[in-house]
């Protein structure tokens, strides 16, 4: 695959550049509404599907363009300036995309991906529990056990993003009997399966982000991304590009925010020049970042195997803990620079400082991530 490069900015004028143009009419009137009304922006999600912002997930031979992660993360950035809730939908539907184009479900693959990549078909990600259970931070909260022609769910997942009555999602869990696990993908309305409403969250409440309840749940074979004897392998192709896309979360969210430190120079560079953060430093950290970013993408797509997977793997913790840490650095100085006028209910600065928090709370999380680093003895 050939990898796009990561800009924020785009030679061409907004007027003449589609997702520009699909943002700044579509998106950027929403925002206070998908932030404080938890509107879910499934419009433009479409439109942006249907633009080819979500094709970098899968090969040109299933609907996609074949870009991988860099053009993922290159449609995320941009979203991301204007609004994370959106961008990690995007995310969530990028990455329920690239772990079917990822698994060996050839027929599942020409069923679904399609229409993933199109936005014609909405979906998410429930690999939270998944991941951190595997890093023996928390326990299994659904276990399967083997059918004939399949297998049966039961549990219960507290919070899963991006679904809706007719969206589907991936997920995974241990066999009964076996303790390997089996990954699948879930449709939001078949037999045994129920959406419920959770806690309210100070930030992304526009990402229709639910607890899922698992009751005898028949999950066909078709529907299976890697049996038990497939998974280790299928959780090591599948990890390190789930984490590196975050960064286009990130990204956007830096960029959004220096933005922000930029512009209240205009009125207040004599008073802000006494705030420890600047814009030179934290676009310099922007840029490494960023070119990181891109050449991790890169190798990604290769899907390296052995101690070059380990290596990859290890190298997209630490940036994406770095994302983390630049995220809440960026968000606190635009906080800050912009003042009293950052605090307001509708202010930006305060948006993107709790978006920030998300950036740093979403698994993994920057405590998981240290976790992780540190079993690897990378710290």
């Amino acid at each position: 695959m050939t990898t796009a490069v990561i800009n924020p900015t785009s030679p061409l004028d907004a007027a003449q550049d589609a997702l520009g143009v699909l943002i700044k009419t579509q998106l950027a009137p929403q925002v206070n509404a998908i932030d404080q009304e938890g509107i879910y922006p499934e419009a433009f999600l479409r439109a942006l599907g249907a633009q080819g912002g979500f094709a970098g997930a899968a090969s040109a031979r299933h609907g996609g363009n074949g870009q991988g992660l860099g053009d993922i993360i290159a449609v995320m950035t941009r979203v991301g300036q204007e609004c994370l809730s959106t961008a990690f939908a995007l995310w969530c539907q990028t990455a329920c995309a690239r772990y079917v184009q990822l698994s060996d479900n050839l027929a599942l693959q020409a069923e679904m991906l399609p229409s993933l990549t199109s936005g014609r078909q909405l979906g998410g990600t429930g690999l939270s529990n998944t991941f951190k259970s595997c890093g023996e931070i928390e326990r299994f909260l659904l276990s399967a056990k083997r059918v004939e022609g399949g297998y049966e769910i039961t549990g219960n997942l507290p919070w899963v993003s991006n679904l809706g009555a007719d969206h589907v999602f991936v997920t995974g869990c241990p066999v009964e009997g076996d303790g390997r696990l089996v990954f699948f993908l879930v449709r939001c309305d078949q037999a045994g399966f129920r959406l419920q409403e959770g806690a309210h969250f100070t930030a992304l409440e526009g990402t229709r982000t639910y607890a899922c309840q698992f009751r005898g749940v028949r999950i066909d074979d078709a529907r299976v991304l890697a049996h038990p004897e497939q998974s280790q392998t299928y959780l090591a192709r599948i990890q390190p590009g789930m984490i590196l896309a975050q960064m286009g979360m990130g990204l956007g969210l830096v960029e959004a925010c220096i933005g922000l430190v930029e512009s209240a120079a205009r009125t207040h560079a004599h008073i802000n020049r006494f705030l420890d953060e600047q814009p030179g430093p934290l676009r310099d950290a922007l840029a490494a970042a960023r070119s990181e970013t891109e050449r991790l993408a890169a190798l990604a797509d290769t899907l390296p195997t052995g101690a070059a997977h380990t290596e990859l793997l290890t190298a997209i913790l630490r940036l994406r803990l770095a994302g983390s840490e630049l995220s809440l650095r960026a968000a606190q100085a635009a906080m800050l620079h912009q003042g009293a006028r950052g605090y307001l209910r509708q202010a930006t600065a305060q948006r993107r400082l709790r978006e920030a928090y998300f950036v740093a709370i979403v698994t993994p999380s920057i405590k998981h991530l240290r976790h992780e680093l540190a079993r690897r003895g990378a710290n």
